[in-house]
């Protein structure tokens, strides 16, 4: 007899979580009553070095989940076939054979073969062995002294050597050279492109859209918006250049704003040109909707390379190409069905993705919030912030910025809910991609512009600046600063923590 209470006693717990997980995996099912499918919103930091956006049409949110889990899967896999950073990738130790054919996987053979056909489209404006001129001027800047003619002319004459050679019959690379290899132009838009082809094989999956780094593929059953950054703008929530709509189709941005070395106070473009050593400086921005992600992707980098005049030509090349390019003077070049895209009732207008702005910039002056997200390993989902501003009676007078992916989850950032109460109205609609040139991960500068959030311009005086960070299955976090608004530039580091690898504020006058 007291042997048998045990024994009923398991069974009653067993029973119970066997409820317990046929209510999650219901919950996970359960569909909209209405049975419209919903917008299921994925985001990471480092995955391919930079920042991932993904959001899946789906009638469930267990078909969203397994969408991300194939996107990230493929991501990875792909990652471990054309990585130059890999040291263990398909493409690295291929790098290390000599004058022998190796037999290679279809991805690298396609790729290989892809950047011989780039450069020769583009006349050698991309070419994989560019990365010879880009050590150069990164050991140019350790040094702080430009690169000589006699340096320049031998890292091209580099570049001129053939590189490999591929037998089509037999699947073969032969690697002929001793030059670095970088398989950078279009990679990033291969990669995305194959993702969301093995995510809409699953035919329950309505649409997607990936973004990694400014580079997205929209496909599917939707008409994506999304803004173009400004290449002048320094803050994720200035004002955009442009805004679009596309549907079935992929957009690629390169330019030479975010990236550079910086010799004896002059900076210079981390895209060079294959074909003179020198670091471009012409375009500052090129984006390219295309029908293809790589075509989008090759032509973007291109662009920045070539003559206006070239790219144009180029550009008759590709079928359904459409461009949009800011020179060095700010003049701007669109193909001639560029303007068949723009959202023309919301152009110019603020906002980035996940990110609520209000209001217009301080005559004089700005504040400019840097914050970096500490990094994990593999990639991690992105986690919700807030920025916010309290006057000196500890009042909340403006929400800067905040991220997250559903209003249901605004309660995780318990601070900010708290002081704001019922004032913040968030989206629920399909926010907007943002379109830019690739940017480290989780590197953010978030602007505000001296107002209060009806709009009106705040008094010199007494502010405090908060900075809430709270991860999923991760850490809360809460950074605050009081400063002070007046006429005196400042600049102030908040320091970091298990979220946060580093944040800082700077009041400046504007450039």
């Amino acid at each position: 007899m007291y042997q048998k209470a045990p024994t009923l006693l398991l069974k009653t717990i067993f029973a119970i979580l066997l409820f317990l997980i046929s209510s999650v995996g219901n919950s996970l099912s359960k569909k909209d009553p209405s049975g419209a499918p919903k917008t299921f919103i994925s985001q990471y930091e480092n995955i391919l070095g930079t920042s991932f956006e993904m959001k899946v049409t789906a009638a469930y949110r267990q078909q969203g989940a397994a969408a991300e889990k194939t996107a990230l899967d493929e991501i990875k896999r792909l990652s471990k076939i054309l990585s130059a950073y890999d040291a263990s990738s398909e493409f690295s130790n291929w790098m290390k054979t000599k004058d022998i054919p190796v037999k290679i996987s279809t991805e690298l053979f396609e790729v290989l073969q892809l950047m011989d056909e780039w450069r020769i489209k583009t006349n050698g404006a991309l070419d994989p062995s560019a990365e010879i001129i880009t050590r150069l001027w990164k050991s140019a800047a350790l040094q702080q002294t430009l690169p000589s003619s006699i340096e320049l002319q031998a890292a091209v004459s580099k570049v001129h050597q053939r590189h490999w050679l591929l037998d089509q019959s037999a699947k073969t690379a032969v690697h002929l050279s001793d030059a670095p290899l970088m398989l950078n132009s279009f990679v990033k838009s291969y990669i995305i492109q194959h993702a969301v082809d093995e995510v809409l094989k699953n035919k329950e999956i309505k649409s997607v859209v990936i973004n990694i780094g400014g580079d997205i593929v929209v496909a599917g059953d939707t008409n994506e918006p999304i803004g173009i950054v400004d290449p002048k703008a320094a803050a994720v929530n200035d004002e955009l250049l442009d805004n679009i709509k596309i549907n079935n189709k992929s957009i690629a941005t390169s330019g030479n704003y975010r990236r550079g070395e910086l010799i004896n106070g002059q900076w210079y473009s981390h895209i060079v040109d294959p074909r003179t050593g020198m670091p471009v400086n012409q375009i500052i921005s090129a984006t390219v909707i295309a029908n293809h992600a790589t075509d989008a992707g090759a032509l973007a980098t291109a662009f920045n390379v070539l003559s206006a005049a070239a790219s144009i030509q180029l550009a008759q090349q590709i079928e359904g190409a459409e461009y949009l390019i800011i020179t060095k003077d700010g003049e701007r070049i669109e193909s001639n069905g560029w303007r068949n895209f723009e959202i023309a009732s919301v152009k110019k207008k603020t906002g980035s993705p996940n990110t609520i702005t209000m209001g217009h910039r301080i005559p004089d002056f700005e504040l400019l919030i840097n914050l970096e997200l500490s990094q994990i390993q593999g990639g991690a989902r992105r986690p919700f912030v807030a920025i916010w501003v309290e006057d000196n009676n500890k009042n909340s007078i403006r929400t800067v910025s905040i991220w997250y992916n559903k209003p249901r989850w605004l309660h995780e950032l318990r601070a900010w809910s708290k002081a704001n109460n019922n004032k913040f109205s968030p989206e629920t609609g399909n926010m907007a991609s943002i379109a830019s040139a690739t940017r480290s991960a989780g590197k953010y500068t978030i602007k505000w512009d001296g107002k209060d959030d009806k709009g009106e311009d705040v008094k010199n005086g007494m502010y405090t600046i908060h900075i809430e960070v709270a991860r999923e299955h991760g850490t809360y976090q809460l950074m605050s600063q009081e400063i002070k608004i007046g006429e005196l530039p400042f600049k102030i580091d908040l320091g970091a923590n298990v979220e946060v690898a580093g944040a800082s504020l700077e009041y400046k006058k504007k450039d």
